[in-house]
């Protein structure tokens, strides 16, 4: 009897992996009905912790109550438990029907580095083709709005345009444009930041120090020794800088602590970056660490950008998705603003975390990458 019972799961569990194996359509239909997947991953699941060697014969998957379970790419099976996250399983009617205009992330959900995740074109393309307007928000301050469509264009991606692209660096000169920083006060900002904040300074006609020119500066370190700063410094302005050094650190801290009234703006709060699609790159705090003072953040989770785009496009807040990769920015931003959510989990972000109880971040939806917004062989014969 005990043979029996376990011969039955065990021949349904080789078919269902046989057929995962040889067709992704099967696997998608599995994926998507909700006794089969859940059946397949708590029965795989059980097996697995019985007899170890299963694990090279059935692919692992992780599932939640009553939704699809995604492959996990690891040789640790994750035990089958509830997570109040919803899988993107039916685009048309959990997404699409409901969305006017998507707001793209653009590291770890359309690029990582300087490489196009893939399947990416083809899923703007589509979008597109049904009448959705795209936008693309980076917190990644190094390029200009300008530098950005390069960036798009070496990529492939011809179609996107420079009114489409909303960078924190933009998003910086924008808040001093809007606050009135240069009306007559003859304050100038100190950047630690690349060339995307200094261009966007330059379209609006606000003076700067510090950026570039500063690569590679040593203070001088002996008995008695100090910096001298710019006491017209009424700004200082912190994004991605991969020359960031000591020197920057010192200046910055001493306009701000000594200059009267001098503010200290953000482009964002990320954790880490990709730099480079090898890994990632922290920029984490030094400056907010060293004086003692919050800053004041423009980039995403900011309602900075979206109000932006509210008034200058007229959209309606009910019909804008946000799509990222990071729950403390993309997902909390469109959260904070009342639009809808889907995480990805091409980038930062993992599933584990993700699903973790201790995660109170939550987006509506979450799928693998932008790629399930169009399930593999939909509208094929």
């Amino acid at each position: 009897l005990l043979s029996a019972l376990l011969f039955v799961p065990l021949t349904i569990m080789v078919a269902l992996s046989i057929a995962a194996t040889n067709s992704s359509r099967i696997l998608s239909r599995v994926q998507r009905t909700p006794f089969l997947s859940n059946s397949y991953a708590c029965l795989q699941s059980a097996v697995h912790r019985s007899l170890p060697v299963l694990p090279h014969v059935f692919p692992p998957f992780v599932c939640t109550v009553g939704e699809a379970p995604s492959r996990m790419y690891s040789s640790t099976v994750a035990p089958c438990m509830p997570a109040n996250v919803t899988r993107l399983t039916e685009p048309q009617s959990q997404l699409l029907d409901q969305t006017d205009v998507f707001i793209f992330d653009c590291d770890g959900v359309i690029w990582r580095g300087d490489s196009l995740i893939h399947g990416v074109p083809e899923t703007l393309a589509k979008l597109r083709s049904l009448g959705k307007r795209l936008f693309f928000v980076t917190n990644n301050s190094t390029k200009s709005r300008k530098g950005y469509k390069k960036k798009f264009e070496s990529l492939g991606l011809d179609d996107v345009t420079p009114s489409e692209i909303f960078s924190s660096s933009f998003a910086a000169a924008a808040y001093f444009d809007k606050t009135g920083f240069k009306d007559g006060s003859g304050k100038k900002v100190y950047v630690i930041g690349e060339n995307g904040i200094c261009e966007e300074l330059d379209e609006i006609g606000v003076p700067w120090i510090g950026g570039p020119s500063h690569k590679g500066k040593e203070p001088p370190m002996g008995p008695g020794d100090r910096i001298e700063h710019d006491r017209d410094v009424g700004a200082v302005v912190v994004g991605f800088d991969r020359n960031f050094n000591y020197y920057k650190i010192q200046y910055a801290q001493l306009c701000i602590n000594e200059n009267e009234g001098c503010q200290f703006v953000a482009t964002n709060l990320d954790a880490v970056t990709h730099l480079t699609d090898a890994q990632e790159w922290a920029m984490v705090g030094a400056i907010k660490g060293c004086t003692g003072r919050d800053p004041t953040v423009v980039g995403k989770p900011s309602p900075l950008m979206i109000e932006y785009l509210e008034e200058k496009f007229g959209l309606e807040r009910d019909r804008i998705c946000v799509v990222g990769d990071r729950l403390d920015t993309d997902i909390l931003f469109g959260a904070d603003n009342g639009l809808r959510t889907v995480m990805v989990l091409s980038g930062v972000t993992t599933q584990e975390k993700l699903l973790d109880e201790g995660n109170k971040i939550r987006p509506d939806l979450y799928a693998d990458s932008i790629v399930d917004f169009f399930p593999l062989g939909e509208g094929e014969s």
